[in-house]
Parts: structure tokens; C-alpha cells; sequence
């Protein structure tokens, strides 16, 4: 045996003497504690004698006057035992944070075929390794559909129901699930999420109007729905951006997106052409909240509700997903920010999209 060797052994057996003379002297006072024998002592029980008495002879009597080549044996079973018990407790308490990304050329077109080893992302100005990559992500779709029904879009119902028909059985794939919102002076639901394209055909047929417009309403419940989703979340809100309701507002609209990792895609349906009869600071809210989610915005007018809807299609199924475990994180901050570059383009060849960071109490 090393002298190493028998050190630890030693070590071992000076600790298993002193729990065996704790067991043996514990003051009589003790309170508060757990073990039988504890609780016994406390009760005026403190000598072997009546330990032996109480049923312990065999073992405390042979602790006391078994040989020492036993009672080392005894010690070093039991030590292993004892420091384990003592052992710290290391939790890793890492999350992975999710980014969908689209990238786009200087003329708009979505680019595919990029790897791994073009992207770079940062977290609050820091590098972060990236530890997942996929192309074209075949996740899961959860969307909420969101539809204005108020009185400034009441023209165009019937033309969002049908093109919201071909947009859903374009898209839908039995992993996937939709939720129907119409929204005018409150929010209401048409359709549950579901994949049944009968229940939400049925859902848009049920759309009619009235007079306020509670959009960013829509935004915070249709968000908050999306929360306890697993995979790529999505709102798809259909308005002309103007909210008259006024519960709601566009801080907590956008706080609530972020905070339950959803992508909004505005598509704005501007009812007034006339520049003096705009909502053009609610198209303005509309196309930043896009922007801060890692969604996009698109106009009726430029091509018709159909196109509006295909071109959210494409987007969804040409994303990049990165994945990371956040590192040498910035202490202190509420919400971490995410840039994600390609470093071989110039600044200006791609116009990438993601959301703009994460709350670190909704990190997933």
C-alpha cells in the first residue's frame, strides 16, 4: 500500500471515530432533528447501556470494542457514502436559444444553400459558438391567423376569407396547426388550433364586422397563445395597422411577441390610398413590429391579398435555424440582443432577418 494510500485511509477512519463518538455523546438537549436516535437521546437516552437496551448492542458495541482492523473496514464502507452526502451540488443551467433566420439578396430574393460556416452570430456584441444549423427547417408550424373585421376594411372581407383558404390549404402540413382570430372591437376566436382544414374553412366563414379596431389586442393574445408552442411560431395579422381601441399598446404588443419567440408577419391592407385618409403610423407600427420579431411586412396593393400570402409562404419555408448556449453573457440585463452577420458578404449584399433578442426569463 502507497503512503498516499494509506493517508486516505487514515483520513477515513478519523472521520467514521468521529461519527461514531457523535452518535454515542449527542448532548441530551437536542432539538429538531430527524433520526430516531436522535430524537430518543433528547429524551433523556444517552449512554450505551441504553442504547444496548434499546436494540443496538450488535452494532455500537462492536464499534467500541471490535478490533481495529474491523472497525477500519466498517470505516471505509461508510466513508464513501458520508462524502458523497457532503458532495456540492453543479447544476448547468444553459438554455438554447433558437434564431430563424432569412436571408435575402440586394433585389429581395431569398437565398438558400448557405452552411453553417457562413454565418457568425453575436449576443449583445459578444461571439456565441453556434451549436445547431438547419436549412429549410422542417419543425413544426404553429400560426395564428389574425383578421381585421373593423369598419375601415369591411369592403375586402370576403376577398381575406378566400385568399386566407388558399393560404392555409397551401401551407398546412399534418405536423402543422392553425389558429383563426377576427378582431375589431374585441378579439374573438373562430377556429382552435388545429390541422383540420374543414374547422378552419368553417372558421373564416364566420367573419364579420364592426367598428373598432383592437390590433394590438390581437397581437398580445394571439402571441400569448403561441407561448406553450414547441417549434416555429408565427402570426399572421391581416390590417390596415390603425388601432382605435386603445387597451392594448404597441410596447406591450411587441413585448409579447418577443417574450414567446413569435415571428409576426403583417400583411397591411391599406383601405384609403390617399396619403391625408392613412394610418401611416399604424402601417409604421405594423412593419417595425415585422421587423423586431424576425417576420416581414407586405402591402395588398403591391400584387393582392394572394400574393401577399404566398410570399409569407416562401418566406417560412426558406429559413435558416441557428441554435446556441449563451456564453460569457453580459451580466445584469433583462433582455440580450441578437446580431447575426455573414462575415465573407459586404455589409450591404444581404438583408438579414431575426427576431431582435430575447427576455431572459422566456429563453427556451
Amino acid at each position: 500500500m502507497s503512503s498516499s494510500q494509506l493517508r486516505m485511509l487514515c483520513v477515513r477512519s478519523s472521520r467514521a471515530s468521529k461519527l461514531h463518538r457523535w452518535l454515542l455523546i449527542r448532548p441530551s438537549n437536542s432539538v429538531g432533528v430527524s433520526h430516531p436516535c436522535a430524537r430518543k437521546k433528547a429524551q433523556g437516552w444517552g449512554t450505551e447501556h441504553q442504547y444496548l437496551r434499546a436494540g443496538w448492542p450488535s452494532f455500537l458495541h462492536f464499534l467500541r470494542h471490535g478490533r481495529k482492523s474491523t472497525v477500519l473496514f466498517l470505516a471505509l464502507c461508510f466513508a464513501p457514502v458520508y462524502l458523497f452526502a457532503q458532495a456540492p451540488d453543479f447544476r448547468v443551467d444553459a438554455k438554447l436559444v433558437n434564431v430563424f433566420v432569412n436571408v435575402a439578396d440586394h433585389n429581395g430574393a431569398l437565398v438558400g444553400g448557405l452552411t453553417r460556416d457562413d454565418f457568425s452570430l453575436y449576443e449583445d456584441g459578444r461571439p456565441q459558438t453556434i451549436s445547431l444549423f438547419e436549412r429549410q427547417s422542417e419543425l413544426p408550424l404553429s400560426l395564428v391567423l389574425a383578421i381585421d373585421t373593423s369598419g375601415s376594411v369591411r369592403k375586402d372581407l370576403t376577398e381575406e376569407a378566400a385568399a386566407a383558404h388558399r393560404f392555409a390549404h397551401a401551407i398546412l402540413r399534418t405536423q402543422d396547426q392553425m389558429r383563426v382570430l377576427q378582431f375589431a372591437t374585441t378579439v374573438r376566436e373562430l377556429t382552435p388550433f388545429t390541422n383540420k382544414l374543414s374547422a378552419i374553412d368553417r372558421g373564416l366563414g364566420q367573419l364579420h364586422s364592426d367598428f373598432a379596431s383592437a390590433v394590438y389586442d390581437a397581437v398580445c393574445q394571439g402571441s400569448d397563445s403561441l407561448g406553450p408552442k414547441k417549434g416555429r411560431k408565427v402570426l399572421v395579422i391581416v390590417s390596415d395597422g390603425e388601432d382605435t381601441v386603445e387597451n392594448s399598446t404597441y410596447a406591450q404588443a411587441l413585448e409579447e411577441a418577443l417574450r414567446n419567440e413569435v415571428m409576426v408577419y403583417s400583411i397591411i391592407d391599406v383601405p384609403i390610398e390617399a396619403s391625408a385618409g392613412r394610418a401611416t403610423g399604424g402601417e409604421h407600427a405594423l412593419i417595425t413590429l415585422s421587423e423586431q420579431t424576425g417576420g416581414k411586412h407586405f402591402y395588398v396593393a403591391e400584387g393582392g391579398l394572394d400574393k401577399a400570402f404566398a410570399q409569407v409562404s416562401d418566406d417560412l419555408r426558406t429559413q435558416y435555424l441557428i441554435g446556441y448556449y449563451p456564453k460569457n453573457q453580459e451580466p445584469g440585463l433583462d433582455f440580450h440582443r441578437i446580431r447575426v452577420t455573414i462575415p465573407r458578404a459586404a455589409p450591404d449584399a444581404f438583408n438579414i432577418r431575426n427576431r431582435a433578442g430575447y427576455y431572459v426569463d422566456s429563453a427556451q
